[in-house]
This record gives C-alpha cells, structure tokens and sequence, in this order.
C-alpha cells in the first residue's frame, strides 16, 4: 500500500470518526432533550390539569353555596334541587345536584346526564361524609364527577344541620379539551377501574400494576407504543387517580428525522473532508511519491529519471540527497564497469603473456641450437664453399625468429632485464639521431625535455625499444603526414588521479609522452592495441608485437603505459616510469677482450637442454677449455662435491627443474669462493622478479660462439665476489 493512500486513509478514518463521535454526541443529546421534552410536556399536562380542577372546584363550591342558600330557604325541601336544575342560569356547568337530609339520605338528585343511580349517589356521599370532605370525586358506574359538597343549617340558631347539598360536574370535556390541547392521553381511575374508553384493555392492565406499585411516573410500552406515564391521586384514599401518557412518537419520528439528517450530514461531511484529505495529501505526498517513483526507476537501471526539488521541506532535501547518491552510485557503477573491463583485458593479457611466454622459452632453445650449429658451419666451411652462403641465411633466418622471441618475452615480461639508473633526457637525446632517421620527411619531429627531470631506474635498451615502438607506431598512424611530438616531465600522482588510471599507484612518476595528429583510434581498437599480433595494417606489414612488447616492457619495469585517442583526433601514449633518487650510473664503454686459443681452466655448464648445453660444451672446448656437464642443478652439486680439482667457472641456465640456477651457483659457492658464475637463460619466470644480475655475468639466449668465448674471459678475467653471488 502506498503512503499516499495510507495518509488518506489514516486522515479519513480521523475525520470520519470525529465526525461519528460528533454526530453521535448530538443524537444522544437530541434524543436526551427530546425526552426531557417529552416529560415536561406530561408533567405539564398534570399541572394544567390540576390548575382546571382547581378552578372547577371553586366554582362548583360557589354553585353548591348557592344552592344550599336555596335550599335553606325552602327548608330542606327536595324541590329546590328540581328548580335549581331545571333553570340554566342556575345548572350552568352543574351537571350533577343532590340533596341531602340532616341524616345523610339522598331526598333529591338531579343529573343532566342520566345514568346515576340513587344507590350509587348515596354510597358515594356515605363517603364523602364519612372523610368529612367539601370536596372529592364521585363515580357513577359510567361517570367521573368532580363535586363540591355544602352543609347548611337552621337559619334561627345557625347551629342546627338541616342538610347537605352536593354539586358535581363531569371530566369529560375538560379531558377532552385537555387531550386535544396536549396530544396526551388522559386517564382516569377510581377504585380501581377505568373510567371511558381511553386505552385499550391491555394498556389498563400494565397501568393498574403500575399504580399498585406505587409507580408515579414512568416510560412504558403499551401495545408497542411507548409512553412517557405521569401519576397523581386525586384523593387521599387513593381511590381515585388520574394518569396523563404521553406518546414518544412525535418524538421518534423526529429523532428518526434527525438521524436520517446526521447522517446525510456525516457522510457529506466525510467525503469533504476525505476530498480535502486528497488535495492535501496529493500536495504533500507529491514530492515524496516522486521520489518513490526515482528510486523504482533507478531499481529498473534507469538512472536519468529527472527528480526535480519541490520546496524546502525535508522531503526536498532528502529528493536532493537522493539525487547525489543516484550520481555517485552511477559514477561508481561505470567505474566498476571500466574496472571489470580493465580487470578481463588484464586477465586476458595475463593469460596471452603465459602463452607467448611458454612458446617463447621453447622456441628460444631451440634457436639456440640452430643458431650455434649454423655458426659452427661457417666457421669449419671453406670461404669459397657454396654451403657457407646457406648457413649464413640460417644463421639470419634464426637472428631474425631471435628478435620476434624478444619481443614475445617482452610482453609477458618474462625476458631479463639489467636496470641501470638513467638520465631519460639524455638517452632520449642521443637516440634522436636514430629516431628521426625511422621518421618520414612529411612528419615534423619534436622532443620537449622536461626540465629538473628525476632519474628513473630501467633497463636502456628496454627504453630504446619503447622509444622506437612508440615511434614507428606513430609514423603508421599518419599516412599523409603530421607532427610526432616526444616530451618527458615530472608528476606528482594522487589518490584520485591514480583511481581513474588503474593500476597506477600514487607516488612520484617521470612521463614519457609520445602523440601524434594522425588518424586516432576507436574504443574498440583501443581496446586491443595491447594484444600481441592484432595489428590494423595490412596483412605482411606488421606482426602485432610493436605495441605488446610496450607493454610488457613498461609492466616490468613497475610502470604504468596509459593512451588516449579518438578518431580523427590523433593519439597519445603516456608511459609512467617510477621516479628515482638515486644518481645516473657512470656509461662505460665496451670492452674486447682478446682471443684465446688454449686454457686450462675448468668449465661446469649445467643446462637442462640437451641440444644448448651440447652445443655449449662444443664451443667452450674449441676454445681450449675443461668442459664438465650436468643437466640439473642437483647433479652439478654432486659432481662438484666428486670431483678432486677446482671448478673455475659456473656456466648455468637460470630456471631448470630440481633446483634453479642462483641456488645451485650459491651452495657451489660456498665450497669454492673463488667460482665465478655467468647465467645464461632467455627468460625469467612469470612474473618473478629480476634477479638483477650484472651484465658481467649474463649470457642472452641464443647466443653465438664468439659471444659466449668472450663472456667466459670476461668472467675468468674478474676478481671472484665471493660468496653469496
């Protein structure tokens, strides 16, 4: 569920339950006041009721003084009350008369309504007497009358009771009229029976229990209808009563009314307010559900989905925040990605270098063994011997296959390499005269030195070889002419530098920069320009291994080789060679040594190749030397250790099965101090270290006859190192 719909559900749910409790508070106190109403019109009924009795009764009390005046007159006589009633000024509102003798008996009844027995009449004035009351009710069977009863006596002495005259007037119009004017019911009872018609049998059931309880006013149920009841004797007997119901209906229907009303409202009221609640939320949950909406894009892959700040609020602020992140984690994705790409190109060059390398320590012995033999015939043949002219192109043919092995080995670093410290500003001059003649006349050549330029510590010929790549590179890259510039600086590099450039590290760098203005590459060629044999020239114009063996080059020496380049926009190759304090070395010139033809020093030669160290053995003793020979390192310890006489001289490979050449030379030379030691080998272990091993005491694969004589005088020529070398 969405937070805008929980804020506008949660806001209505607020709302419609305010609204509920509001309305259901106004309902109760509608229907509170409407029963309050309800009694206070019943009670107000009772009190206008009994407001009319008690004018009905001092009138009645002025009739019956009155007519008890009359009846003194005539002294008792039963025809006062015939006169009396059959005169309408004087029965007016007297619908009942009656006279009495001083004994209490009936002598005269008039009533206008008949229906009122003579039995009746006395029983009723029996009790009236006998309570000693002027006033009260009586019933005829049929007739509730309120009366008024008057004494008269003896007009001599005023002491003597001559009779008692009684005037009574019906309820029933004053009910009625009463009824009307109050929509009430009223009741009358007496001595315990109802008087009309005015409920209904069951209704004066529940009615004459409830005045037996003593229940004066109450809200009752009769016959499915409920009544407000209000109660009051009219006697002090109680035997007469009278009860005012008062109907709830009016007031139901009008609560019924109201809360058809209230609800109408509430819902208005609800849907208002939840229209408001959607504006208002719509307008604070508008920003934020943008925001939900950028990170779902951005969960898709979809990082440019525009997420523009609305305000000031916090919403906007974590919008911004949001918005940076999605940048940097876009940033950090493409990086990741160049990384991932960098990383399988590495692999893949890796796993090239291992390759060439394999090919390259194989092919290499081999051309050791053809190059040697091919010497060797030229060396037996007569100068006129037409086979002479054929071992030379051998010997060309294996110089040439020596050259491309170089190179392999280059790439995948594993060629052996002899690092001097180097002043680049002055290598790179005295190469410029080489340089410019590998140039063309339509292309302008430029070197910058840098100035105050730090020394760097690799090998010079390993940097000729750069320099003359990079060159050659750029010459091919500009067939219609252009301007090759060569510059070198110092430079600093930093932590963020070195990020966008991997797998440089941060340090102090010597660049040698090499651009061109010639045609520049794609990404995609790009790419691969560090592969060996992929070349973009045409098929027998170029081997693919110019820019490959830069690179292995570069990697061995600790360096860093970067390249930018866009079509038509010329290219550029900045090398990043790791900066020295140490001084230049001191260039000495090369020594001959002289030729020698007998010697009785003692040669060990220890190669785990049949063919090279054959051949090996066969130069040395033409050259007048004891050769000894073993195939591994182990087997040279144990023939050293047999043997009576001193070795002279170690000549070793550096990588052989059972034990590598630097450890078997240094056990060798802890028995003999004064070995002297060459390494011959025409590459180095995948990425192992240098041995750093001086030029005075290496010997390149393939080597000729001339070249190993002359190393081994040089070595026999040196004064021994000791040992530990």
């Amino acid at each position: 569920m969405r937070l805008r719909t929980k804020f506008l559900l949660s806001l209505v749910t607020v709302i419609s339950s305010l609204t509920c409790a509001t309305l259901l508070a106004v309902r109760q106190t509608a229907g509170l006041r409407a029963s309050q109403e309800v009694r206070r019109e019943a009670l107000g009924t009772l009190h206008t009721f009994q407001v009319i009795q008690h004018e009905h009764q001092e009138a009645l009390a002025r009739k019956a003084d009155l007519l008890a005046t009359l009846a003194m007159i005539r002294s008792g006589d039963a025809s006062a009350v015939k006169d009396a009633g059959e005169d309408p000024w004087q029965s007016d509102d007297c619908e009942l008369m009656a006279l009495a003798d001083a004994k209490g008996k009936i002598v005269a009844l008039h009533a206008t309504i008949p229906g009122f027995p003579m039995e009746a009449a006395q029983a009723e004035l029996k009790r009236s007497l006998a309570t000693k009351e002027t006033a009260g009710w009586w019933y005829s069977g049929t007739r509730l009358y309120q009366v008024a009863l008057q004494p008269f006596y003896d007009g001599d002495d005023g002491n003597k009771l001559v009779g008692t005259v009684i005037v009574g007037r019906g309820v029933e119009s004053a009910v009625r009229d009463l009824s009307q004017a109050s929509s009430s019911h009223v009741v009358f009872r007496y001595d315990g029976k109802f008087v009309g018609n005015a409920v209904s049998y069951s209704a004066e059931r529940q009615l004459a229990g409830r005045a037996r309880e003593g229940v004066l006013s109450e809200k009752l149920n009769l016959d499915g209808e409920n009544y407000f009841v209000a109660l009051q004797k009219l006697t002090v007997d109680g035997i007469a009563t009278i009860t005012i119901l008062k109907s709830y209906t009016e007031s139901e229907q009008y609560l019924a009314n109201l809360n058809r009303l209230l609800v109408g409202l509430g819902l208005v009221a609800v849907i208002g307010g939840g229209l408001l609640v959607f504006v208002l939320s719509d307008r604070f949950t508008r920003p934020l559900g943008s925001l939900v909406e950028g990170v779902q894009a951005f969960e898709r892959g979809d990082a440019s989905y525009p997420l523009p700040p609305q305000g000031t609020d916090e919403v906007a602020k974590v919008t911004e925040a949001f918005d940076r992140m999605r940048q940097t984690l876009e940033k950090n994705a493409q990086q990741k990605q160049e990384l991932e790409g960098q990383l399988r190109q590495s692999q893949k060059m890796e796993a090239l270098g291992r390759l060439a390398g394999g090919v390259a320590h194989d092919f290499n012995n081999v051309l050791t063994v053809i190059k040697g033999h091919a010497d060797i015939l030229s060396d037996r043949l007569p100068a006129a011997d037409s086979l002479r002219s054929s071992a030379a192109q051998i010997e060309k043919g294996a110089s040439r296959a020596a050259s491309l092995t170089r190179q392999l080995l280059a790439f995948c670093r594993m060629q052996v390499l002899q690092p001097k410290v180097l002043d680049l500003n002055g290598l790179i001059n005295e190469g410029c005269s080489l340089l410019k003649k590998l140039v063309r006349e339509d292309i302008a050549f430029c070197f910058e030195p840098g100035k105050d330029l730090a020394a760097v510590k690799a090998d010079p010929s390993q940097i000729e070889q750069i320099l003359m790549n990079l060159t050659v590179n750029a010459c091919d890259a500009m067939p219609k002419g252009g301007q090759l510039t060569i510059a070198t600086r110092n430079m600093t590099v930093d932590e963020e530098f070195a990020r966008n450039r991997p797998p440089m590290i941060a340090g102090k760098y010597v660049v040698l920069a090499v651009a061109d203005t010639g045609e520049g590459m794609s990404a995609e060629t790009k790419a691969r320009i560090f592969e060996p044999f992929f070349t973009t020239k045409e098929q027998g114009k170029g081997t693919g291994l110019g820019l490959a063996t830069v690179y292995g080059i570069v990697k061995q020496s600790h360096g860093c080789i970067w390249v930018e380049s866009e079509p038509g926009e010329g290219s550029r190759f900045e090398v990043y060679l790791p900066a020295t304090e140490a001084t230049p070395d001191e260039q000495s010139a090369g020594r001959h040594p002289e030729a020698r033809t007998e010697s009785a020093e003692v040669v060990l030669i220890v190669e785990d190749e049949e063919g090279v160290r054959e051949l090996a053995s066969e130069f040395l003793r033409s050259a007048g030397y004891q050769v000894l020979t073993a195939k591994n390192g182990k087997e040279a310890v144990q023939l050293a250790s047999e043997r009576n006489g001193p070795i002279d001289l170690l000549l070793t490979d550096v990588v052989m099965p059972v034990m590598r050449g630097p450890e078997m030379a240094k056990q060798l030379q802890q028995r003999n101090r004064n070995l002297r030691v060459i390494y011959m080998s025409g590459y180095l272990e995948y990425n192992t270290k240098n041995e750093e091993l001086s030029d005075d005491f290496f010997l390149q694969k393939p080597f000729s006859r001339a070249t190993l004589i002359d190393k081994v005088q040089e070595a026999l020529r040196r004064t021994p190192a000791g040992v530990g070398r």
